[in-house]
This record gives C-alpha cells, structure tokens and sequence, in this order.
C-alpha cells in the first residue's frame, strides 16, 4: 500500500488504536489519532507524520475540527478507522435508560459522527476506505451480561453493510473488522462499564462479569499486534473484504452463529416459506 496515504484512528490512546499509531508511523504513513485526553496521545509519539487530537466524539462539532485539521496538515484521509468504544456488562434489566444510551452514544453514534465528517473529503477524491471496528459480539449475541454492548455491535454491523453498498459507486471500501478476544486493556475498569443497580437473581450475567474481569482479563489469546498488521495488510488488499473476523475463537463463534441460523431456518422451512399469499 503507498505509504503516502493519511490515516485517521479513532481511540487512539491505548489498545488497537495505540498499536495502529505504532505500527503505521513505523512504516512511514502519515496519522490523525484521536482521544479525549490530549496528553495521553502526546506520549505515544513525537512525530512530524502523527496529529494528535483532543475529541468528543459525540459532539458533531469536536468532530468535524478533527477532521479539518487533518486536512489542512496532511491534505487528505485515505483510510478511517472507526476504533474508538468500550464495553458494557449488565443484562438488560438491570441496565438504567442512561447506561444503556452512554453505550450508543460512543460505540455507535460516535462512529456515525465521525464517518459523516470524512466522506465528503474521501468522495470528493473518489477513493477511500472505512474500517470499522465491530466485535464477534456483532455477529453473535451469544453472551449473557453483554447484550447492551452487542447490541450497539449489531448496529455497527448493519450499519457497515449498508454503508458499504452505499459509497461503493465512489471508490470508498467498508470493513467490518470483528475480533475475538485479543489481549489489550478492554476488559480492564477504564475501558468496561459495570450496572450501578446490580440484581442478584442474574446469576449467569455475574458469572460472565467475574470471568471477564478477573479470568478471561489478562489471558486472551488474540495478539493486537497481528490483529493490527492484519487491518494494515488488508488497506493495501485488492479486494479488500466487506466482514475481516480476526482470531480463531471468532472463526468458530462465527461458524457456530451460522450453523444455529441454518438450523432453525431448515426446522421452521414450512411455516418460513408458507407466509405467502395465496394465488
């Protein structure tokens, strides 16, 4: 991929997003990066090719400031990645109006804010492309205590496809890149929210909490190295893929989503296809 092309990270300060900076700097691209904290941006790296921004990504305004600096330094955004977001825990019930909305807010809202600002710029060129940063959890609900979190996942995913059937006919990929568990700081305090009202009879949903917190934390599998080279790879792919899985646990959690789909699809035929109106 030509290593003149301008990059714009959203989430920049630690996990993937710190990693991208990295590894993108190194090999001689230019990079937007943004946070809420300034600072903590300001310490990944002093650079002549890396603009760190201080964000809301849930102001429109803040937004598009970002985007315009990174135009008036680097002249262009070749490749967005959406990275920015962090977990929910809680199931539905117990999970306030407020909570479940902060989740949208970042997760969703926030990528929407930040894509409305750069497609002008990247139409105008002809030539782009989004990477989205979803989750296995966007693909398969299958996690109890987390159904807040996929459900903001969900909206990533869908919103990517159409998305990406939208801006094609201006030269701009979509990629929906859905991890498994990969071992960066999201399942630590800073980055994974917890219910302010617990209720105890969710058994399952604390079970989930306390493996995700104090066993699963700390002792993924997934390398957010690779996973990072692997988004960075593809920028440069010919036929870039419209859905990126990234792990093995996520290969199979995505194998096993379908094979549930085609089951009940197969059991349930007769009352599926029997809706129509009579001729």
């Amino acid at each position: 991929m030509n290593n003149n092309k301008v990059w714009f990270v959203t989430g920049a300060s630690k996990g993937l997003g710190r990693s991208f900076v990295l590894q993108l700097l190194d090999q001689g691209y230019k990079v937007a990066a943004t946070s809420r904290n300034l600072d903590d941006l300001r310490k990944i790296a002093a650079h002549d090719n890396f603009l760190p921004l201080s964000v809301d990504l849930k102001s429109e305004t803040s937004v598009k400031a970002a985007v315009d600096a990174t135009i008036q330094q680097f002249g262009s955004i070749d490749v967005l990645v959406n990275n920015a977001g962090f977990g929910q825990i809680g199931s539905l019930e117990e999970l306030s109006d407020a909570e479940a909305r902060s989740s949208f807010d970042v997760n969703v809202f926030g990528l929407l804010n930040v894509t409305r600002a750069v497609l002008p710029h990247m139409r105008a060129q002809q030539s782009g492309h989004i990477f989205n940063i979803s989750s296995i959890a966007g693909f398969t609900g299958a996690f109890p205590g987390f159904g807040i979190y996929c459900a903001t996942k969900f909206a990533v995913d869908g919103l990517s496809e159409s998305l990406s059937a939208e801006v094609k006919p201006f030269g701009i990929n979509v990629t929906i890149v859905a991890p498994g568990y990969f071992r960066t700081e999201f399942l630590s305090a800073g980055s994974l929210g917890l219910p302010a009202n617990q209720i105890d009879a969710y058994e399952s949903v604390r079970e989930t909490q306390i493996a995700h917190q104090h066993q699963i934390n700390g002792n993924q599998a997934g390398d957010p190295e690779k996973a990072v080279a692997a988004v960075i790879d593809v920028a440069g792919a010919e036929n870039a893929p419209l859905h990126l899985f990234l792990g093995a646990d996520a290969y199979e959690m995505a194998y096993q989503k379908m094979a549930a789909v085609e089951s009940d699809l197969e059991a349930w035929k007769t009352i599926t296809v029997g809706t129509a109106i009579e001729a």
